[in-house]
């Protein structure tokens, strides 16, 4: 088992509330805790936190040796809502699906998989896998198809006047909260978008509707709505009921009129704000998080809070509401797919203990950005950093914590890079060499001739992460290109000084052949062409000689102002290319 965290953070302080409600609800049981996802669309980074926040917890459960499930509900009964934008295999065609079950509607084109569903759900599945996230899934299609809800259903349909009452309640104070207009539709996951970005995370994100039944304008309240047997689509309305019988009747828009026995039909479902409730009751779930949405009163949150109560003899999940998770760099990583990056896209350039960390460092109403484009960098420097600390005894205890349910769950630690270089430095190199996988070993061999890497596989998996960054963030047009032949016309413009500088960092080449040496050699040249030594603190004049240099440096290797960091760049281009490039 995993070593258990040092002391209490955000994590363990909800996990000490867990397990005493828990406890107190249902001793000697399994402690539940539960996310809910609907596989409308691909899957989002912001949906994670919904699956990260309990994952968290109920991992810190499972470390004190406390029974444990997290399950998560695939919403993929829900109606498919609407045609996402750039999923690869998908047109306008897909519109004529619009009001089916998420299992009934065709795949994109070229996938593996039988259903829409099952295509983005395999996805975000496979994702948490790599992230060592422990789930039970529960298909909602089979639930409901099955008739594991049967009972439920019939349940709810005999106290419908009673659930129309709770539910009215909170319909007046929509409509004042809303002057009138009546309520929107909102996500479960997500809370009220903030700008364009956020927009279409929420869109995409496929989470269930805020819907209460009370739309069907039959003039009576019915918590349950068909799917038609002709059409699919739930464009129906219950016109008439029985408790006694269950004999009920629908009408469809495509024309279509059934009466069915509800006993025995299972094509259909409960309307959210009743479904949601009533699988807190069924599953017995004690903790389940939602999106800051839910502060509002007629949330299905809050309203499901008194429908399990007065209706399904249940209790509420405790839980936090979250905050919002934004994406920098999202244009670039979506802007072929059309929406916010997935988990998967993430692992494709962060190593998992790195993703991990992010949604364990920040309590839930805490909102963060995850950074795709150049601050990358930054990230993987700030977790390397903390790994020192770590090392040497001085991580703060929060942070040490974080640290810990990033790299380790209950089940053991998550695989790692056996020699973590900065992400900075492989991204250099590979932006340098393209990829090439015998020029980057000479590189990365050179880097520290005392610890010379020997094998490519000691620098995986952020080596792929670096190289992935690189051909995926990094526009074409903004990739280094190392010069084949010198710039006769620049070199033959050169000043003394210029001059000079280069042979100061010519005759220091080899002896300061490294990353540290090369570092102390560039920042060093300026000095000592000012009368300082090459350990001398920088002055503001000095760093104005530095950027020129540097400036300078750049243009020659490479025809622009800037570029990788410049020693890795010199070791990137190689001694003797370096020397025919400076002129030597």
């Amino acid at each position: 088992m995993a070593q258990t965290t040092p002391e209490a953070d955000w994590v363990s302080r909800i996990a000490d509330d867990v397990i005493a409600e828990a406890e107190r609800r249902a001793p000697g049981k399994p402690v539940v805790c539960a996310s809910g996802l609907s596989p409308s669309g691909p899957i989002h980074l912001g949906n994670l936190r919904e699956v990260m926040v309990p994952h968290l917890v109920a991992d810190e459960i499972k470390r004190r040796g406390v029974p444990c499930e997290h399950i998560i509900s695939w919403d993929d009964y829900d109606r498919f809502r609407k045609v996402p934008a750039g999923v690869e295999g998908v047109d306008t065609s897909w519109s004529e699906h619009i009001g089916k079950p998420l299992t009934s509607v065709p795949a994109p084109q070229g996938s593996p998989y039988g259903n829409w569903a099952e295509h983005f759900r395999t996805a975000m599945s496979d994702a948490l896998g790599e992230l060592g996230v422990e789930f039970r899934g529960i298909s909602q299609t089979e639930r409901y198809t099955s008739g594991a809800y049967r009972e439920q259903i019939l349940f709810a349909m005999r106290e419908r006047a009673r659930i129309d009452a709770v539910l009215d309640r909170y319909r007046t104070l929509d409509k004042n909260a809303q002057g009138g207009q009546g309520g929107g539709k909102k996500g479960k996951q997500q809370q009220k978008p903030k700008d364009a970005a956020e927009i279409e995370a929420a869109e995409g994100s496929g989470a269930a509707a805020e819907d209460d039944g009370s739309g069907s304008g039959s003039g009576s309240y019915y918590p349950y709505k068909p799917y038609c047997g002709v059409c699919a689509r739930d464009l129906t309305r219950v016109t008439a009921y029985d408790d006694e019988s269950t004999e009920l009747t629908y009408v469809c828009e495509c024309g279509h009129t059934e009466t069915v026995l509800l006993r025995e039909y299972d094509r259909g479902k409960l309307v959210w704000k009743v479904d949601w409730p009533m699988r807190w009751a069924y599953e017995g779930v004690t903790f389940e998080p939602s999106g800051v949405d839910h502060q509002s009163p007629g949330s299905s949150f809050v309203v499901g809070g008194q429908l399990v109560r007065e209706i399904f003899g249940g209790e509420q999940p405790i839980g936090p509401m979250y905050a919002f998770v934004g994406i920098s760099g999202m244009a670039k990583m979506s802007s072929s797919r059309g929406g916010v990056p997935t988990p998967s896209e993430a692992l494709e350039i962060m190593e998992a203990p790195l993703l991990r960390w992010l949604y364990a460092r920040r309590k839930p109403n805490q909102a963060f950005k995850i950074a795709l484009d150049q601050e990358i960098q930054r990230t993987y420097d700030e977790w390397d950093a903390l790994g020192r600390k770590i090392a040497d005894g001085s991580a703060q205890p929060a942070d040490l914590a974080a640290h810990l349910r990033a790299s380790t769950t209950a089940a053991g630690p998550l695989p790692a890079t056996p020699r973590p270089l900065p992400f900075r430095t492989l991204a250099s190199v590979a932006d340098v060499t393209a990829g090439n996988a015998e020029q980057t070993l000479r590189i990365l061999s050179e880097l520290d001739p005392e610890q010379p890497v020997r094998d490519l596989d000691e620098t995986r998996p952020r080596l792929d992460r670096a190289e992935r960054w690189i051909t995926t963030q990094v526009p074409a047009d903004q990739r280094t290109r190392v010069r084949d032949e010198p710039d006769g016309a620049l070199l033959g413009s050169l000043d003394e000084e210029q001059r000079e500088s280069l042979r100061l960092l010519l005759d220091g080449l080899d002896e300061h052949w490294s990353l540290d040496g090369l570092t102390s050699l560039v920042y060093g040249v300026p000095k000592v062409r000012a009368g300082l030594a090459p350990d001398a603190k920088p002055t503001p004049e000095l760093k104005v000689a530095q950027r020129a240099f540097f400036a300078l440096l750049y243009r020659l290797l490479v025809s622009r102002e800037t570029g990788p960091r410049l020693p890795t760049l010199l070791l990137a281009v190689g001694a003797d290319r370096v020397r025919k490039l400076l002129g030597a």
